[in-house]
């Protein structure tokens, strides 16, 4: 579930409709990452289909009515303005990983390049990155790993209102065993992003 509440912390949204209907609602580009989600937290509910147009992907959306879900989810810090208020809620030491990928998965990207393509020699590098409305999320979440050994980081703020905190190449890595190391036979987590981890790991040894 640790996993789920990072996912909606990045993805998700509460909705309240005119008679007082309360929903809580992710959206995924990834239709086989919904299904497992689903599976999770053993809902029944119909994952919807929106075909993207133009530059938007396709999306599958699930929306589940309850209360008692969406005032849990209050309880822990996600309104329905939660972009600017974003906060990290307490999550267990042993599950924060799981929090962290699925935030990751959410509003996370890694890059792998060359960097300094101007010099005589360029560096085969890698970047991870954790984009948020909220300044304040990403800080604490930058205190939260460091605890966990990821020293470091720099936090951007975008003049399009969002900041990001990135990693370089070092507490990248640490980042992918922190985040896959303790997965055992979970599918929560999105093969395409892990790949690139691997793929660098590959290509640096």
């Amino acid at each position: 579930m640790a996993y789920v509440l990072g996912f909606f912390a990045a993805d998700g949204y509460i909705t309240v409709n005119r008679r007082g209907g309360q929903f809580w609602c992710i959206s995924i580009t990834d239709e086989g990452l919904v299904e497992e989600i689903k599976k999770t937290i053993e809902s029944e509910h119909k994952i919807s289909f929106r075909k993207g147009r133009g530059k938007n992907k396709d999306q599958w959306r699930m929306q589940i009515g309850s209360i008692e879900m969406c005032n849990d989810l209050r309880r822990l810090g996600f309104n329905e303005r939660k972009t600017k208020s974003l906060a990290i809620s307490h999550v267990p030491t042993k599950y924060f990983s799981n929090f962290v990928r699925g935030y990751f998965d959410g509003d996370g990207n890694v890059w792998i390049g060359d960097m300094k393509k101007d010099r005589k020699h360029s560096i085969f590098s890698i970047m991870t990155m954790f984009t948020s409305g909220s300044d304040k999320f990403l800080r604490t979440l930058q205190i939260e790993l460091a605890g966990f050994g990821m020293l470091g980081g720099c936090i951007y703020k975008s003049k399009r209102n969002y900041s990001r905190l990135q990693y370089s190449v070092n507490n990248s890595l640490r980042l992918y065993d922190f985040m896959y190391n303790t997965l055992g036979t979970s599918k929560l987590f999105l093969k395409r992003k892990k790949d690139v981890f691997e793929r660098y790991k590959e290509m640096r040894s």
